[in-house]
C-alpha cells in the first residue's frame, strides 16, 4: 500500500511539473521576441532548466516516459484538427504540390548531407525530418519508428528551433529585396521555415494576406508528417531487420498509428460542421499535450551528450536550410 502511495504520488508530482512547463511555455510565447522560439521549444527548455532542482526532477521521472510517449501521441492527434483539408484542397491545392516538392528533396538531403558530416543515422533522419515538415512535431512523430534516445530527439529539437528562429529573422530582413507580393512571401515562408510559429512569425511580416498564405503552406507539410512517418516506419523496420538477422522472417514494423488519428482528426475537423465550435479548444489542448511531452524529454536530456554531438548535425542542417529557402523561393518566383 505505501509503495502505491509512492508511486501514485510521484506520478503526480511529474504531472503537474509537465503541465506547469507547458502552461509557462505558452505564456512565453505569447511575449515579443520568444514567439519566434515558439511554446514546444519553450516547454522543452523549462524541463531542462528543472534538472538543476535534482530532488524534483528524481521524483518527477517516475512519470516522465509515460507522459513523453502517450501525451505526445495524443497532442499530435488532436493537432489534426488544426488542418482544415477543405482549405487545403481548395485554395491551398498548389500549395501542397509545392509542399511535396520540398519533403520529397529535403528529406534525403538533409539526411545524406548529415551523413556527409558523419552524423549517426537515427540523429540524421530526426533533424532531416524536423527541418524538412513540421519542426518539433515532425521530429517526434518518427522518433518512435527511428527507435530514437530521448537525447537524440532533443538535440534534434534544438537544432531545429535554433535554425527556424535565425532563417526566421533572415527572410523577414529579406523582405523588401525579394520583390514579392505579400501573398508570395508568405508561401516561401511556409514553404521553408521548419516551425509553423516560425512560419506565422514570417508571414506576419507580409501583413494579414502574408499570414494566411504562410499558414496554408506550413499546414500542407504537416499534412506529409503521416504518409512520411508510415514510410520511416516500414523502411526502419527493414534495416532493424537486416541488423539483427532476421532474415525472411516476420517483419515487425514499428508504424506510428497515431498518425491515422491525425488524419482522421482533420477529416473530422474539416467535414464535420458541428465540431466547429470545439475545434479551437481542441487544438489548444493538444498544445498543452505536446509541451507536456516535451517538458518530459526535457527532464530526461542528457547534456553531455547535446554538447558532444551537437555541431556537426547543427552545421548540416544549416547548409540545408539555406537550400530550402532557395528552393523555396524559386517556386515561389516559377509557380505562383
Amino acid at each position: 500500500m505505501q509503495l502505491s502511495k509512492l508511486y501514485w504520488r510521484r506520478a503526480s508530482i511529474g504531472l503537474i511539473v509537465t503541465l506547469v512547463c507547458s502552461i509557462a511555455g505558452q505564456f512565453l510565447a505569447k511575449l515579443p521576441g520568444f514567439s519566434l522560439i515558439g511554446h514546444l521549444v519553450l516547454a522543452l527548455l523549462l524541463g531542462m532548466c528543472l534538472q538543476f532542482a535534482r530532488s524534483l526532477t528524481a521524483a518527477a521521472q517516475q512519470s516522465t516516459p509515460f507522459i513523453a510517449n502517450k501525451f505526445l501521441r495524443a497532442g499530435i492527434i488532436l493537432l489534426g484538427f488544426k488542418l482544415n483539408l477543405v482549405i487545403l484542397m481548395s485554395a491551398g491545392l498548389k500549395s501542397l504540390e509545392a509542399a511535396v516538392v520540398i519533403v520529397a528533396v529535403m528529406i534525403p538531403l538533409n539526411y545524406f548531407v548529415a551523413r556527409f558530416f558523419k552524423v549517426e543515422h537515427t540523429l540524421a533522419l530526426l533533424t532531416a525530418c524536423g527541418c524538412s515538415i513540421c519542426g518539433a512535431a515532425a521530429v517526434m512523430g518518427v522518433s518512435s519508428a527511428v527507435r530514437a534516445k530521448t537525447d537524440q530527439s532533443v538535440l534534434a529539437v534544438a537544432i531545429v528551433a535554433i535554425l527556424g528562429t535565425l532563417f526566421t529573422l533572415i527572410e523577414v530582413g529579406l523582405q523588401p529585396f525579394l520583390g514579392f507580393t505579400d501573398a508570395q512571401f508568405g508561401v516561401m515562408a511556409g514553404l521553408s521555415l521548419h516551425e509553423i510559429a516560425h512560419a506565422v512569425a514570417a508571414g506576419g511580416a507580409a501583413g494579414p494576406v502574408g499570414t494566411d498564405s504562410a499558414i496554408i503552406a506550413k499546414l500542407s507539410r504537416v499534412l506529409l508528417l503521416a504518409p512520411v512517418a508510415i514510410i520511416v516506419g516500414i523502411l526502419e523496420a527493414r534495416r532493424f531487420r537486416k541488423q539483427d538477422g532476421a532474415g525472411d522472417g516476420k517483419m515487425s514494423v514499428p508504424i506510428p498509428w497515431f498518425m491515422g488519428g491525425f488524419i482522421l482528426a482533420s477529416a473530422i475537423g474539416s467535414y464535420l460542421p458541428f465540431v466547429n465550435d470545439f475545434v479551437p479548444s481542441l487544438v489548444q489542448l493538444a498544445y498543452l499535450l505536446l509541451g507536456m511531452a516535451m517538458a518530459a524529454l526535457g527532464l530526461n536530456v542528457n547534456f553531455s551528450v547535446i554538447l558532444q554531438k551537437g555541431l556537426r548535425p547543427m552545421v548540416g542542417a544549416l547548409l540545408c536550410s539555406f537550400v530550402i529557402m532557395g528552393l523555396a523561393f524559386s517556386i515561389v518566383h516559377t509557380f505562383f
